[in-house]
């Protein structure tokens, strides 16, 4: 019994530890605007995680995690669309306020930042009430995480030398919007340890048929040494190691480009990733139709032999079962606070950078979209020799 008390008493104290810890942070919300005529493809953004992903604590000792509570800093890029227009935002802690400015003023020289209040306040605390009503969910990987999305390379018409953006049927749908809604669209990210990559290794190995066969390792040489001990046998027997069929030359052409977009996407850096949209509007005049365009926009990342995206059934704002208008109201409200307090999902995922960059970055001046905030004119810089009083 004690030793269950204390084994529940660890993750009450941990989770209490860490929620102290995060309530401590101070936040800073920044709103980018971009010049009109930007000709950056995407793979500007992918730098941008990049240079994010320096927030990235390599060791928390055992000191600040049980009794400090410290956690792996996180960020998180927002889209929003009103009726005025379609905005771009990110959300960081204010000792990295300077790190994710300079990573986005260095691939987008002419940007905007400025720090803006928190556009979620706009709204009342808790919804929905009797004005509002939302619709939303978290969205996470069909399959297991080394498996990549379609990516903003794959967007490029090659035959018509003409650069497509994969955002752009997701502003349009923004620049659509009626007076009184809303759709908020939130990429809340935590740099990733490489266990993922470990595991996306071994996924690879066993595509082409080249895992280690089960009952070797560590754990059978020391099991094999300790009987040997108490044997008479004057020597370990170490178990013969078999290789394993290679696949590699029975495989389609099909079977070798899935492992080849797997390894390209272990051999970029990888993000804790949730991934959550939430559609707002007045409860008389509420409408699904805008979802399904954000839905559709999220589906151009699908592909049957790699990945994709799917709604995560338990956040998903639907009610069932006896009591489902009290478990509608309850999904309802959960997401839309875990949306304003910028929680990660009890399921999350990971997204390399090129993923990353593929869901967000800022619209190049081939997205048409007529509520984009884009900037009218550039600002120049001070002359050198401007007198200083």
């Amino acid at each position: 019994m004690p030793l269950v008390l204390f084994a529940v008493f660890r993750i009450f104290w941990l989770f209490y530890i860490r929620t102290l810890y995060a309530k401590a942070i101070s936040w800073v919300l920044l709103e980018v605007k971009i010049a009109k005529n930007i000709e950056t493809t995407p793979k500007a953004m992918e730098q941008v995680f990049a240079s994010v992903s320096a927030i990235y604590s390599f060791k928390i000792s055992l000191y600040e995690k049980w009794w400090n509570g410290k956690i792996q800093d996180k960020v998180s890029f927002e889209i929003v669309g009103y009726a005025g227009g379609v905005y771009f935002f990110a959300r960081t802690p204010v000792k990295f306020k300077n790190l994710v400015e300079a990573a986005i003023y260095a691939q987008y020289p002419g940007a905007e930042i400025r720090v803006s209040n928190d556009y979620t306040e706009i709204l009342p605390g808790s919804l929905p009430n009797e004005t509002y009503d939302l619709y939303g969910m978290d969205l996470v990987l069909v399959k297991e995480d080394a498996y990549p999305i379609l990516m903003y390379e794959h967007f490029e018409d090659k035959e018509n030398e003409r650069r497509l953006d994969p955002i752009a049927g997701l502003t349009e749908a923004m620049s659509k919007l009626k007076e009184g809604e809303m759709i908020w669209i939130q990429l809340i990210l935590e740099p990733a340890d490489l266990e993922w990559k470990k595991k996306g290794d071994l996924l690879v190995q066993k595509l082409i048929g080249a895992e280690p066969p089960k009952g070797f390792g560590l754990g059978a040489l020391i099991i094999e040494a300790i009987s040997t001990l108490f044997s008479a046998s004057p020597a370990p027997v170490v178990p013969e190691r078999k290789e394993a069929p290679n696949k590699l030359l029975s495989m389609t052409q099909g079977q070798k480009d899935v492992v080849e977009e797997i390894e390209h996407k272990l051999s970029k850096i990888g993000f804790k990733t949730t991934l959550r949209f939430i559609y707002v509007d007045h409860r008389d005049r509420f409408s699904r139709a805008n979802v399904a365009a954000v839905s559709g926009a999220f589906s151009q990342f699908n592909t049957m032999h790699l990945n994709g995206f799917k709604p995560e059934g338990s956040t998903m704002t639907i009610g069932r079962g006896l009591f489902r208008a009290v478990n509608l109201l309850r999904r309802k409200r959960n997401l839309y606070r875990m949306y304003k307090t910028r929680e990660f999902a009890l399921k999350t995922f990971i997204l390399n950078i090129e993923e990353l960059a593929t869901i967000y970055h800022y619209p190049t001046m081939f997205v048409g979209a007529p509520k984009l905030q884009r900037l009218e004119a550039k600002k120049g810089e001070p002359p050198v020799n401007l007198p200083i009083g």
